[in-house]
């Protein structure tokens, strides 16, 4: 393991990311003793405050997104004493300097980038000639990391001019999510379903991400990307390939980001030839989310727009452990509730000795949001004499992860990923190359749609999606789980 890190240089802190994920997670990390002693944590954005005005800031943020039982007033003060405020605009590289003068030890410094894409290269030349990119500085980066390939390699590139890949951890929270992890435990950790994870059987994955949520003041970034760029590209890729990688041999950084890069170059290309019948867009419409009326994307936007608000895709990963089985994908916006969930499902018995009772394949549920916890459906004979033969029927065994580990506390996401990156513990952070495969598969869909005329379909707010999506599963009598 890398030394810890003494100092934490924090991009963006006055913005929303900063007071509902960064500083509420690095005060847990800290109230719990899992922070050095030493460390600084160096806040910098654009705003001009001095350091007394944003450690108000922080105070407020904790208060509002930190529950009220774990505010203990002296663990409180010890952790806003940990916090600098250096105003910085990124734009302007003289402003650097000051920012290295409150850096402290260069050489056991971890910095965490959240920036417009446009600003990536300003700042990490910036660092650079600060001498804030020496050996011992780590550089997390959270994204859009470009906006498709070219744009993507653009910023690595400027990355790795400065900060090598093992000093670079790009994020995706949804790695550093308990039930994601516990995917890996549930596949590698447990005999029972290793046999089973393959074409021969499993019938099917599905993979969903719905928001109830619309723009949330977003309009400019989200009306550039949409939902294949925003949700994708990222989470819904990394799912995947977690879900489909094969057995790395060790639970490191190389080990298992070599597994998921090679699913993610197996994945089939949805191209112009496809790209009809394995993917639909939507834009939803006026509608109503949880019996209040909302308003429609291109109003909520204020002009007409093209892009997709919605997307559902069939993928196929050409390989042996999972050729001939489809991983349908779904995500978008103004849906009927907000979740996150993997669905596994197993196929059916070859031969049913039950005469006219209905058999139901195995599920397996693994829940990411709002609620963690993994289900797998069985049949059982129902209660009853019978005296017709056997009543069987389908029931949950629900591993609710909150009760099974009641005495242990839920932590955010960004908990996790901030103390490895402050340990130096890449495992949970994404590879450059793992970047760059997912890029190439989303930029052929794109270019698919663009090569074909393919428009988004409308859908009313409140409903998942257009009906081309149920027909996009339907066709191969599939049903997706709502």
């Amino acid at each position: 393991m890398a030394n810890p890190c003494t100092h934490l240089l924090l991009f963006g802190a006055t913005g929303d990311l900063s007071k509902r994920m960064l500083l509420p997670s690095l005060f847990n990390l800290d109230a719990d003793g899992l922070l050095p002693e030493c460390l600084r944590i160096i806040a910098t954005a654009r705003s001009v405050h001095d350091t007394p005005e944003f450690v108000a800031i922080a105070a407020a943020a904790l208060d509002q997104y930190v529950d009220a039982d774990r505010r203990d007033p002296a663990k409180v003060q010890r952790f806003l004493d940990r916090i600098a405020y250096v105003p910085l605009d990124a734009s302007e590289p003289a402003g650097f300097g000051a920012l290295a003068d409150a850096a402290g030890d260069k050489a056991n410094l971890a910095i965490f980038l959240s920036t417009a894409p446009s600003l990536f290269g300003p700042t990490i030349t910036g660092l650079s000639g600060s001498g804030l990119a020496g050996p011992g500085v780590r550089l997390a980066l959270e994204k859009p990391l470009g906006s498709d390939l070219a744009s993507s390699r653009a910023i690595n590139d400027a990355v790795a001019a400065a900060y090598p890949e093992d000093r670079t951890f790009r994020i995706d929270h949804y790695l550093g999510k308990e039930t994601v992890q516990n995917l890996l435990a549930l596949r590698f950790g447990n005999a029972l379903f290793e046999p089973l994870w393959n074409a021969r059987g499993i019938d099917h994955v599905q993979i969903t991400i719905a928001e109830t949520v619309g723009l949330e003041g977003r309009a400019g970034y989200y009306d550039g990307m949409g939902a294949l760029r925003d949700m994708v590209q990222n989470h819904m890729l990394q799912l995947l390939a977690l879900v489909a990688m094969e057995p790395p041999a060790q639970f490191d950084p190389t080990s298992v980001r070599d597994e998921k890069v090679k699913v993610l170059r197996a994945l089939r290309p949805i191209d112009r030839h496809s790209v009809e019948g394995c993917s639909v867009r939507g834009q939803y419409g006026a509608g109503a989310i949880e019996g209040q009326p909302v308003k429609g994307y291109a109003e909520e936007l204020g002009k007409a727009s093209q892009i997709e608000t919605f997307v559902a895709l069939k993928a196929h990963v050409d390989n042996w452990r999972w050729q001939g089985v489809p991983f349908y994908l779904r995500t978008g916006k103004r849906l009927p509730e907000r979740s996150s969930e993997i669905i596994i499902r197993f196929k059916p018995v070859p031969h049913s000795m039950f005469g006219e009772a209905s058999l139901k394949p195995n599920t397996l549920v693994i829940s990411l949001q709002p609620d963690e916890n993994v289900g797998l459906s069985m049949m059982a004979k129902a209660p009853g004499l019978d005296r017709d033969g056997l009543k069987l029927r389908s029931v949950p065994l629900d591993i609710g992860i909150s009760n099974a580990f009641a005495d242990v506390r839920r932590r955010i996401a960004y908990e996790r990923l901030l103390l490895d990156l402050i340990e130096g513990k890449q495992t949970l952070f994404v590879r450059r190359d793992e970047v760059e495969a997912q890029w190439t598969w989303i930029d052929a869909i794109r270019a698919g749609w663009e090569a074909t005329g393919m428009a988004p379909k409308p859908y009313a707010a409140g409903n998942w999606g257009p009906t081309a999506a149920i027909a996009l599963t339907e066709r191969d009598g599939v049903t997706w789980h709502d």
